[in-house]
């Protein structure tokens, strides 16, 4: 682990670096706010932050009585631009929207993400789950002896795509792997721990149990946060995500490598044997641009499977310039015919309107439900995916161009 740690791990005067980037910036804008104050925080204020990492998270707290039922998004927005109308090396002032609208500043090599919230001294008084992250800070900074712990268990996710809460992404965050390390003690015992892991595991470190929980955060993981016991702390995570993991954390106690904590740039060689399309997102926020990319990729998935392409596995990679979409198949050629099934042949109304429907064609029957037998237009996967991502207007809606190679 020393080599990969000498890897992972921010020396001496990065952390130096950071700091006085982080004083600077939080200095500048305190000179400017009144009943608020900016606050260092994420993973630079816990000190897990990774090695080249260079996002700075900034809370700006307003005091609560005074500010709880106004817009803070709205005059955080005017106080920045205030404040760096006109700073040297600026690239921009970017709005992002989230529970609370929240802002990005680029002043290279630094990306600060600056968020509104409400000073509360417990997680009850939170009008906004933002308004917690101090508190989630205050937490995780009490086992500062787990640090390079964190920055383990960061790499191994980062390095393998698991890591990131969007919607587009459904991994984990970067405070629920902070949780888990805590948890387990150290990125080993951890990975030991996940092995081990079923869907519905439940891990609660501060023992207070499910009874809070809100009930519509479930997912494969429940991961009860420390600091709010009716939050799970992984509730983005996937089915698809969490089943990465565990057989991630198998595959290194078999065999444990520095490639796992090696981030593998995207290669078209590797999936050269599946059918591939190239996209050109739509332009716009990257989250929302995400959410776009994969609702169109399992649009795609459901169209295969639907026309009786047997998909084995299928994926996708944007580099927030293009993306790919792949999927492997069992056959890549189907026969001439399909069956077209109607409704279930117990609903007599409904199956006579369908045979009506379909009465130039032999109408059969599986027992269960009545069908016919149509010619495929198609009966290539790369000619049925050219017809697909040209004529279908769903599609076409979600990317600007794309493209079957």
């Amino acid at each position: 682990m020393k080599i990969i740690l000498e890897k992972v791990v921010p020396g001496k005067e990065e952390s130096k670096i950071m700091d006085k980037a982080a004083g600077h910036f939080i200095k500048k804008l305190n000179a400017e706010l009144k009943n608020a104050k900016a606050i260092l925080g994420g993973s630079v204020a816990k000190n897990t932050f990774l090695k080249g990492d260079y996002d700075i998270d900034i809370f700006v707290q307003f005091e609560k009585e005074k500010y709880k039922n106004k817009d803070i998004s709205v005059i955080l927005h005017t106080k920045l631009k205030k404040v760096f109308k006109s700073a040297a090396k600026i690239s921009g002032l970017h709005k992002l929207h989230g529970s609370r609208d929240y802002f990005q500043i680029r002043q290279d090599p630094f990306t600060f993400e600056v968020i509104p919230i409400l000073k509360i001294a417990k997680a009850g008084e939170a009008e906004n789950i933002t308004d917690i992250s101090p508190l989630h800070t205050e937490w995780v900074k009490q086992h500062n002896r787990l640090t390079d712990e964190i920055r383990l268990t960061k790499a191994f996710c980062k390095a393998n795509r698991l890591y990131g809460a969007e919607s587009y992404i459904r991994g984990f965050s970067g405070y629920s792997l902070e949780i888990l390390t805590i948890a387990h003690n150290s990125f080993e015992s951890l990975i030991k721990a996940a092995s081990r892991w079923k869907s519905g595991t439940r891990i609660d470190v501060k023992k207070h149990g499910v009874k809070k929980l809100n009930q519509s955060k479930i997912s494969p993981l429940i991961l009860i946060d420390p600091v709010q016991p009716d939050r799970n702390a992984a509730a983005a995570l996937s089915e698809k995500k969490f089943n990465e993991f565990v057989n991630l954390a198998k595959e290194f106690l078999h065999n444990p490598s520095p490639n796992f904590f090696e981030y593998t740039k995207f290669d078209l060689e590797r999936i050269k044997s599946a059918s591939i399309l190239r996209i050109i997102p739509l332009s716009g926020k990257e989250d929302i641009v995400g959410a776009k990319l994969i609702k169109c990729m399992e649009y795609i998935h459901r169209k295969l499977k639907e026309e009786g392409y047997e998909v084995t596995e299928h994926d996708w990679n944007w580099d927030n310039k293009e993306a790919y979409f792949w999927y492997f198949v069992k056959n890549k050629n189907l026969s001439l015919e399909k069956k077209h099934y109607g409704p279930p042949i117990k609903e007599k109304k409904h199956s006579d309107e369908f045979m009506k429907i379909y009465s130039k064609f032999p109408i059969k029957d599986d027992g269960s439900r009545v069908y016919v037998e149509l010619k495929r237009r198609h009966t290539n996967i790369n000619e049925f995916l050219k017809h697909l991502v040209e004529k279908d207007s769903y599609i076409r809606e979600k990317v600007k161009e794309i493209k079957v190679l």
